[in-house]
């Protein structure tokens, strides 16, 4: 099972890196990426991001039901990720204190933070309406994705803070 779980996670950064390779920008990157991880991963319900905005995380990029617009830091998985500056696995939503409920079906979620010259910039948030949906494996490679993501895109016009 991880070892299919791997090599999916490969294939998946292996497309990214093509489908955004030729591209730089932060807007489209970060559409196309967040239709990749929708249409390549099982059993998830939403996939997108959150954009550091004006001293909040602000709705961005996204596949699946609409969502909650802003979060503040420190306020739910985002926030908290957003805060701490590293990525979350969240095996039940349900037990995560302080858990910002954008669609009641969620029941586990994997956020990881993109960070760019130290500061985050933006926040990957990815739902699954089955509880333990994700683990350390998927971790790690959705760290590699965020780090494809960064190594390949402009993110300039999102690094001046307001």
């Amino acid at each position: 099972m991880n070892d299919k779980r791997r090599k999916n996670m490969e294939e998946l950064n292996k497309t990214l890196k093509s489908l955004i390779g030729a591209e730089g920008d932060w807007l489209a990157n970060l559409a196309n990426s967040s239709a990749l991880l929708f249409q390549f991963l099982d059993n998830i319900n939403w996939a997108g991001y959150y954009i550091w905005k004006n001293g909040e995380l602000v709705l961005g990029p996204f596949q699946g039901k609409p969502a909650c617009v802003r979060i503040r830091a420190g306020s739910g998985v985002c926030g908290t990720a957003y805060q701490k500056k590293e990525s979350i696995v969240v095996e039940n939503v349900h037990k995560f204190s302080g858990h910002i409920a954008c669609d009641a079906a969620s029941q586990s979620e994997i956020v990881i933070p993109v960070i760019v010259a130290g500061e985050v910039i933006a926040i990957l948030d990815i739902d699954s309406p089955i509880t333990g949906r994700f683990n350390e494996i998927d971790r790690e490679y959705l760290e590699k994705f965020v780090e494809i993501l960064i190594d390949e895109t402009d993110f300039l016009p999102l690094t001046a803070k307001s």
